[in-house]
């Protein structure tokens, strides 16, 4: 059995991702999958951009197994023949921009990849939800800080619970046709637009950009578009 996830490990502090949006301000969508680590910091980063730029976050939930197995197969072969150098720098980059960011990730030694299918269902389930982002944030830092596998029930359960919601209901809506069809519908619909991994978001709609890196470009498209409105 797998560590358990503590009320220690888990922040409960979920910044605020909800920003005043007016009518005329540009449109931020972000798609997104728990499995990744750099779609953690573009999670726990992109808030800020938000907020400085006076816009809402909309969090589109997706699955990127889908995205990779219908037009990026090559992530498989780099997993399966890595390069060591380029390997080590990838942990190390990692590491410097978690702690730029002020967040605790570590690459999870058990269980990698992870089956997120069951958070990301019920992250679909609860679509524009105040309460989607507790739940992705708690099963981020459930896998990323404490080495959970998400895939299992028993560790939805108490993701569920650190978010503040019911896991019977959780269990049930995640479960449910429409968050399967959902999913599916989100997960094609960022493939007809471009997207090609997670996280990537958009700006007004059709300014795609990717990776927690493309942070700092994101907010120059937010700061366009707001002046030409």
């Amino acid at each position: 059995m797998g560590p358990t996830i503590g009320r220690n490990d888990i922040r409960r502090e979920v910044p605020d991702m909800e920003s005043r949006n007016p009518a005329d301000s540009p449109r931020l969508e972000c798609f997104f999958d728990c499995s990744s680590p750099w779609t953690y910091l573009g999670f726990h980063n992109l808030p800020a951009v938000a907020a400085r730029a006076g816009v809402t976050v909309r969090w589109r939930p997706f699955l990127v197994g889908g995205v990779f197995n219908t037009i990026n197969p090559t992530v498989y072969a780099s997993r399966e023949r890595p390069v060591p150098a380029k390997q080590a720098y990838m942990l190390k980059n990692l590491r410097d921009w978690a702690a730029l960011a002020g967040v605790e990730i570590r690459f999870p030694p058990t269980v990698f990849p992870v089956n997120s299918v069951r958070v990301m269902r019920a992250c679909v389930a609860l679509q524009d939800d105040p309460a989607m982002p507790r739940l992705a944030r708690a099963a981020f830092e459930a896998y990323f800080g404490s080495d959970v596998d998400i895939s299992t029930e028993a560790a939805f359960r108490d993701i569920c619970e650190v978010a503040g919601l019911d896991p019977d209901e959780m269990l049930a809506r995640a479960d449910s046709e429409q968050a399967r069809a959902g999913l599916r519908e989100n997960t094609d619909e960022l493939i007809r637009r471009g997207g090609f991994g997670s996280p990537t978001m958009f700006v007004d709609g059709g300014d795609m950009y990717f990776g927690n890196d493309a942070l700092p470009l994101v907010e120059a498209a937010l700061a366009r578009a707001g002046s030409s409105k």
